[in-house]
């Protein structure tokens, strides 16, 4: 599906970026475009990758005319470049609003007038039931692809986004810091032994949002179905990875902005999400405004279930902890000593 068309990466000089371009840059696709602002990245990925379908876009997502300019000639999009870190969008809520809202309203607003075929918005479980400026932010993303893609022409672009929990070993994640730790020979820093969160691979990542570039309409929403783990349960089963299993565990209590779980689905969504196996589809609400139709037509939804989130879907103890780790591609690198501190 991707012979001969060109692919532009957000934030392509993530974690997530270079996932793809393992995947794909060997394939017949004909060029994937990395648009980041980030220039040492772009240089480094540049020389590691040597590879004439790699072009590069130096840009922000902030500024309209950057990206209308990298989406020329583009023919699908996956729009990964956002503010992650919770904490910090506790304190600059409003560079939140403007990378994660603002930025995916510029992103597709080019994507539109420069007709890209397929667009694909990453967001996370921290969108449902949103505490935090982070996650709240990725809500109204969310809000923002799904009322972009009620006003395009569907035989022109399809917009569709997909929802996420925590990406094992991603850059910024807990599962490098882990191993920072161990190898200072300083003790791990949980936050609550009892947080759970849902637990995939970067694999996973580029699976699901395989899917709903595949099979998304415009303004639907997929989820995929993943296990979960304690940071606890994380960490106990990280050490015994590495061969020390008593290493210290330091509760240093929840940071700013931190639930005691997170959910994938929302009550309100698992009413109505379509169960396809592995993954969710959560279609958009395609009514109008004029509300007393649908119920005169028997098309108002009221019942409600239980949501999916962290604490109900399957538990993993330590043992299946030890074995979704050992799926990482750097793990035998770091039981060997090696200096790999996250997925690339």
């Amino acid at each position: 599906m991707f012979k001969s068309k060109t692919l532009l990466i957000t934030g392509g000089t993530g974690s997530f970026g270079n996932v793809v371009l393992k995947r794909f840059l060997d394939t017949d696709i004909k060029e994937i475009r990395i648009f980041s602002r980030d220039e040492k990245k772009q240089e480094d990925m540049r020389i590691a990758y040597a590879n004439s379908k790699l072009k590069f876009y130096i840009g922000d997502v902030r500024d309209y005319q950057s990206i209308l300019n990298a989406t020329r000639g583009v023919d699908y999009i996956f729009h990964a470049a956002a503010l992650k870190q919770v904490p910090s969008c506790e304190f600059h809520p409003m560079e939140a609003v403007k990378t994660n809202v603002l930025g995916t309203e510029n992103v597709l607003e080019a994507a539109i007038q420069n007709e890209v075929k397929r667009v694909v918005c990453l967001s996370t479980d921290k969108a449902v039931y949103p505490i935090n400026a982070m996650g709240i932010s990725k809500a109204m993303m969310e809000k923002v692809m799904v009322a972009k893609s009620r006003n395009v022409d569907e035989n022109k672009t399809v917009i569709c986004g997909t929802r996420y929990g925590n990406v094992m070993a991603s850059r910024g994640s807990v599962i490098p810091l882990f191993v920072e730790q161990i190898r200072a020979d300083q003790p791990l820093t949980i936050t609550d032994p009892n947080m759970t969160r849902f637990m995939m691979t970067l694999a996973d990542a580029v699976d699901l949002v395989l899917y709903a570039f595949e099979h998304g309409n415009n303004g639907d929403l997929f989820v995929q179905k993943a296990p979960a783990a304690t940071i606890e349960t994380l960490a106990r089963a990280l050490t015994k990875l590495v061969g020390k299993p008593e290493h210290p565990i330091n509760i240093i209590g929840t940071r700013h902005g931190e639930k005691l779980y997170e959910a994938l689905l929302s009550r309100e969504e698992m009413a109505c999400a379509e169960d396809r196996g592995e993954y969710f589809r959560i279609p958009p609400d395609l009514r109008d405004l004029n509300y007393a139709k649908y119920v005169e037509q028997g098309e108002e939804k009221i019942s409600r279930t239980e949501d999916y989130n962290s604490h109900n879907t399957k538990r993993l103890d330590v043992s299946g902890m030890h074995q979704l780790l050992m799926k990482l591609t750097f793990m035998p690198a770091i039981q060997r000593g090696e200096n790999i501190a996250a997925e690339e």
